[in-house]
């Protein structure tokens, strides 16, 4: 963060500055961003940082992710996102919205919606249904239906890459995490890779390689209008968002079952296929499945050697071990959804 930034989020934080001194702000942080929430708005700033994927440190870099944001978005959740707002620098050297000084920063302006309508909360307190699963199926199948096909990401490479990367961050918590376990996801995932070779490039080749979301959790599905609608895909990195349909899908699959909802995520799929339009072959999902695991595992990890509560320390410990150990699971055959599948007949497994 810049001392820049440092001011236009003091500004931001001020009622005031949105013309209704009246209404409270609400602050959200994540590691890329920072959310504003007053009224029926939310205000999205992207934060002058860089890491592995993203570099926003430059003004023209925050200004182009945020158009990204707002046009990619806008594919799944076109009534959530709304516009664009400029941050402006006036003649007296106070900062305005939409002003007419030189602009300083960007924001992507969203409409508010309750958060007790994210799917994460949801599932927490159990209030998924079978019928939202459908909907949500029906949902993510048109999208992936009307996505660019991109041949030229998703290729083998990119997955070994995928399975390296999570071998290697899973590996710096060896605090937390059991280093036996993590070489054994790595190379069970090597060894089911290579036997999907075949499957995976012709996949690729049939135009199952797509841009997608890239971050299909549930924290980043709300129910809005009463429908399943999904927001914040990945808008910075092509290399995350061009992906198989399916790894695309791997995601809210696996964090479904990681909250234990593995009926839920079992209608979720069958609706998915049925919805499709094309014979999918699911071959490759217990492969997209553990891969999720595994990245959302060392998330979870490094969450909880950061975090300065300790009952959040244990809990995302836990979360995280939990995780390590599906991983495994789901590279050894044992995930019930792929299991639920095969038995009903939903899908083919060859």
């Amino acid at each position: 963060m810049n001392n820049l930034q440092d001011e236009v989020i003091a500004f931001l934080s001020r009622p005031s500055s949105y013309g209704n001194a009246n209404l409270p702000v609400e602050r959200i942080e994540t590691h890329g961003s920072v959310i504003f929430l007053q009224g029926d708005r939310a205000y999205k700033l992207k934060r002058a940082v860089a890491f592995a994927e993203l570099d926003f440190r430059s003004l023209q870099s925050r200004e182009k992710a945020c158009q990204a944001e707002l046009q990619l978005n806008r594919r799944t959740a076109p009534t959530l996102y709304l516009s664009l707002l400029s941050i402006t620098r006036q003649t007296d050297g106070q900062l305005a919205l939409n002003g007419c000084g030189q602009v300083v920063d960007w924001l992507v302006v969203m409409r508010r919606f309750p958060q007790d309508r994210l799917f994460d909360r949801m599932a927490v307190e159990g209030r998924l249904t079978e019928p939202m699963m459908e909907q949500l199926g029906a949902e993510i199948a048109r999208f992936h239906a009307k996505a660019q096909i991109t041949p030229s990401f998703g290729r083998l490479s990119d997955l070994y890459e995928e399975i390296e990367k999570n071998h290697r961050e899973m590996s710096r918590y060896h605090l937390i995490l059991d280093a036996a376990t993590i070489a054994a996801i790595a190379h069970a995932s090597r060894t089911l890779l290579q036997s999907l070779t075949d499957c995976l490039e012709e996949r690729r080749r049939a135009g199952r390689v797509r841009r997608c979301h890239g971050d299909m959790r549930l924290a980043n599905i709300c129910l809005l209008d009463d429908q399943p609608t999904l927001f914040d895909g990945i808008e910075f990195s092509e290399r995350i968002a061009c992906i198989d349909v399916l790894y695309d899908l791997a995601f809210v699959l696996m964090d479904l079952q990681h909250h234990g909802l593995h009926r839920l995520s079992a209608r979720l799929l069958s609706s998915y296929i049925n919805h499709s339009g094309v014979e999918e072959d699911c071959k490759p999902l217990a492969l997209f499945l553990s891969l999720r695991a595994a990245t959302r595992c060392f998330s979870l990890a490094g969450a909880a050697l950061r975090h300065a509560d300790p009952c959040k320390r244990y809990e995302k410990r836990a979360e995280a071990l939990q995780l390590m150990h599906q991983a495994l699971s789901d590279l050894q055959g044992e995930n019930p959804i792929l299991n639920h599948l095969a038995m009903t007949g939903a899908a083919s497994y060859t």
